[in-house]
This record gives structure tokens, sequence and C-alpha cells, in this order.
């Protein structure tokens, strides 16, 4: 038995084989001495990433929803496009070279001239080119990919993008195991969301000599054991066990007040991306949504998701809450988010850049599209509008008019509409956070993003793992500008709640109470823990 030492991300245990995520490859040409053998195991290898798609995509429509499993599709597609297979044989034929090849390079060169087009959705399909030329490179080395597999499995890899967590709610992935990652680091925020065990910071101890081994994430010790006796195993499957009854014993506080025991009372909500997420939050009772990361649409497309996806995605979210409040931040994509088909310059410094609400106000066709959404499905429920990484009142401002713009021409073109959505901004920036008072005179409402508060504030990238232990989330400069920010709020007479990492960590939620804090949203799984919490003090 081996063991290895991370940092756990959730508190529960997962125990699978270990499965190594593998990610684009580069090939050597090497001339075969059978062109017939070539082409054969070529469609055998088409035959086989068709199955694996296929799988794929059933899968994913009951987790993600049919719009979002629909890449699946279309990488399924390409795999019965004329020109692509043409390249590929014909490349085995007259270059007489490997498949392995054939596959890369034609992949290669039809992705570049896709590049190469002027029309911005066609030129974004080179992506889904290049994963399905990775995809078919897998098999004919026969691997068996991770997310083909029918059995339940534990996932290793160096790191992984906030892009390619958001998909993985459609494979059996029962933990994370990373040898790099950051605790605050998007990445993060969205593994934990997921519910599954997730050991970060494992260094170089990952070794992929270890694919195929039985592995076990302890994510209360932040351990990852290979190879486990059967002694450890009956130690881990007590331990979750006794987690189980941790999480049965809190089902006694649904339908509970979040009140302490000197009468003050705090708005518990969840945070939420997905139709999944919004039923694991009416689970566990959360009093509504306080944060709808709608960037995972833009994630989970294989291009710019259009007004009809939106609105369909938006209404069922509403919905499903009925009468309790919905935050839906408006798309805070860029830097580290970066879907396949934004195409942005590259930044030396991506955090301080073409992200979030400046995205929108550079892009407004981007936003006026997802705003037509909003405005239509706020027919629906009880909707709040956010806006992330707001620095002045002047982009407020602007955000209005867009808003008057976008009402208007719904209007115009007869379409039903919420006339009067309450919106508010994210103070996620020092500079909102210091302009707090003019800006609570031209909004509804404050939520403060503590994660990217606590980045700007302290002058630390989060994604940077050699920076970790500068990350002090109890920094007084970051509590000073969160209590600033919500007296800010009262004395303007609109709420302010906190729906960063910090809103979970049980550490400061007296603080943020002392604070006057009127709401926190927190991971649907955090909800009756919270309430625990807050009952007690």
């Amino acid at each position: 038995m081996t063991t290895r030492k991370g940092k756990s991300l959730y508190r529960d245990i997962c125990i699978g084989r270990l499965v190594f995520y593998r990610g684009r490859r580069e090939v050597q040409r090497r001339e075969a001495a059978d062109a017939g053998e070539e082409l054969r195991r070529f469609e055998e290898a088409v035959a086989m990433a068709k199955s694996q798609l296929h799988r794929l995509y059933e899968r994913s429509v009951q987790t993600v929803g049919e719009a979002n499993a629909a890449i699946f599709q279309v990488q399924e597609l390409l795999l019965e496009d004329g020109e692509y297979l043409r390249a590929v044989k014909q490349g085995i034929a007259e270059g007489r070279s490997y498949a392995e090849y054939a596959v890369w390079e034609a992949g290669q060169r039809i992705a570049g001239k896709l590049r190469a087009l002027e029309d911005d959705y066609i030129r974004e399909r080179d992506q889904d080119i290049l994963d399905v030329t990775d995809r078919l490179l897998g098999a004919l080395a026969r691997e068996q990919r991770a997310e083909a597999a029918e059995e339940p499995f534990i996932l290793a890899a160096r790191d992984l993008l906030p892009s390619q967590v958001v998909q993985l709610s459609a494979y059996p992935v029962q933990g994370l195991a990373l040898g790099g990652g950051r605790f605050h680091s998007h990445t993060a925020i969205l593994a934990r969301s997921m519910g599954i065990p997730v050991l970060m910071q494992l260094g170089e101890d990952l070794e992929e000599n270890w694919e195929g081994k039985t592995a076990a994430i302890d994510g209360f010790e932040g351990v990852l054991y290979l190879d486990p006796d059967e002694g450890m195993l009956e130690k881990l499957e007590e331990k979750k066990r006794e987690a189980g009854r941790r999480r049965k014993a809190l089902e006694g506080l649904k339908g509970k007040e979040n009140i302490t025991r000197g009468g003050q009372s705090v708005k518990l909500y969840a945070n939420a991306g997905s139709l999944v997420d919004v039923e694991e939050a009416c689970a566990n009772d959360a009093g509504g949504i306080g944060l709808l990361r709608s960037e995972l649409l833009y994630l989970e497309s294989p291009s710019a998701p259009g007004e009809e996806q939106q609105f369909s995605f938006y209404r069922q979210v509403l919905e499903r809450m009925g009468e309790k409040e919905v935050v839906i931040r408006t798309f805070d994509i860029g830097a580290d988010k970066m879907p396949p088909w934004l195409c942005v310059q590259a930044e030396e410094n991506p955090a301080l850049g073409l992200k979030s609400i400046r995205l929108g106000l550079e892009r407004p066709q981007l936003l006026k599209t997802q705003l037509r959404a909003l405005y239509r499905a706020g027919v629906s429920g009880n909707l709040r509008i956010m806006y992330p990484m707001i620095t002045s009142v002047e982009e407020v401002l602007q955000l209005k008019q867009i808003e008057e713009q976008v009402q208007r021409e719904l209007a115009r073109e007869g379409i039903p509409y919420a006339r009067k959505i309450p919106t508010g901004i994210m103070i996620e920036t020092p500079a909102a956070a210091v302009l707090a008072d003019l800006l609570a005179e031209e909004v509804d409402f404050f939520s403060v993003g503590t994660n990217d508060l606590t980045q700007y504030t302290l002058a630390l990238d989060r994604q940077n793992e050699a920076l970790e232990r500068f990350a002090d989330p109890d920094n007084k400069a970051v509590l000073r500008l969160v209590e600033f920010t919500v007296k800010c709020a009262h004395r303007a007479g609109i709420w302010a709640g906190v729906c960063g990492e910090l809103a979970a960590d049980t550490a400061f939620t007296e603080a943020f109470l002392r604070m006057g804090v009127d709401e926190l949203s927190v991971s649907p799984g955090m909800v009756l823990e919270l309430r625990e919490k807050i009952r007690e003090l």
C-alpha cells in the first residue's frame, strides 16, 4: 500500500480504479509497412470513438441536459465528415505512414484551415476537430478513455481547466486526484460543487504507471491510498458510513429557520451552475439560489449559446425554484474560464484583462443575447440579475443603458418579458468595495465574491500554486472591505450577501453575522451544515 498526502477540498471517502486524464498529444511521423493494415486500424478506431461518444451523449443528457450534451453529437458527426476521413485515408495510402500520424496530421491541417476562416462559428469548430483527433489517437492506442468508462473511477491529472471540470458531471467520476491546483481557483470551486472528494497538490507523486490500480481518497485526512489493504479499506468504509450518518442527522434541520439563539436571522441560499445543482439545492432546503453561474452554459457549449438555449435553461431554473429568489450572474468568462469558441487576444495577465463584465461591455451583442433570454425567462419566477467584476459607477450606468435597449427591443417585437427585475452587482474588486456607497445608489443589492476580492486585494494570482500560503482568508484588509460594503448597502436601504468560498467556512459565520450580512450563498451540500452552525450561535 502506497500513500500520498495532498490538500482535500471535500470531506468524504471514495474508492475506485485510477484513470489518468490524457490531454492532446503530438505524434511523430513513422513509415508503415502495410497501408491496408493501417486503414483497418483506423476504421476500427473510428467505430470505437463513435461508440464512446454515443454512450457519453446518452449519459450526459441525463446529467447536464440535452442542449449541453450536444457537443458530443457534434463530435460524433465529425467522425462521418468526408473531408476529414478522406484526409486521413489519403495520408495513410499516399504517405505510407502509421494511422496515428495520418490522424494527427489531418486534424492539425483541418483545424488550421478552420482557424483561418472569417466566419466565427465555423472557425470555432477547430477545437472539435482537435478533440476528435485526440479521441481517435486514444482509440488507436486501445485506451479506455476516462469518460467512456462504465465503472466508477478516480480521475488523476496534473490539473484541469474549469471547462474540463464542468463536463465531468457526465462521467462516473468518484473523485479527483490532482498533482497541482489551488484551493480557491475556479477549478477547485467547480469541482467542490460536484460534491465528490477532491485531493490536490499531490505534486510529482502522481505516477502514470499507477493507471488501473485500485485507489482511495480520504477527504477527511487529505490522503490518497494506492492499493489499500483490506484493513485500510474497512477503516475507510466505516468512515464513509459515519459521514453518511452525519448527513442523515443534518436532514433533521430541513424546514428549520436560519436564526441564531440571539434571534438574528439570515437568508441561506445555494450556489448553482446546472439543473442538477438546482435540484440539489432544493433537496437541501436552500432558501433560494444566491448565485447561478451562467458561464457554465458558455463553457459547456461548442459555440456561443443562443438566446433560445439560454431562455430554456433559465426558465427551467426559475420554474423549479417557484417563488424563491434566483440570482443569475451574467457570464463570468475569460482568463482561466475560457470557452473553446471565444476568440480573444492572448494576454500577459488574463486575471486583469478582458473578462467578465468587461467582455460584455466590449462585445455588447453577447451580453444583449443573454439579457434578452433573462428578461424573457423572468416572467416564470422570482429573478434577480447580477453583474460580475464591477469597478466603477460608469460601468453600472452603461449596463442600465443596455438593459433599456433590450427591453425596448423585446417590447417592439411583442415578446413577453419581465419589466421590473432587481439588478445587483458583485463586490469582488477593491474598487467596487471602496465605491460601495456610490454604487449602492444605483443597484438593488450587493453580493460579495470573496475569492476574487481576496485575489485583487492581496495582489496574488489565485491560479498560482506557489502563492497558496499568502492567500490568507482571514486577512483584515479583506474583512474590512466586506464590512464596509455591508454598511454602505444598509445605509442605502439595500441588502448585501456573501457568495464566495468564505460564506461556507463556518469559522467566519459569526463574523459575517456580526457585520450584518443579510444572505449567505454556499454550495448545496453545505446548506444544512451552515444552518446548524447559525442555530448554534
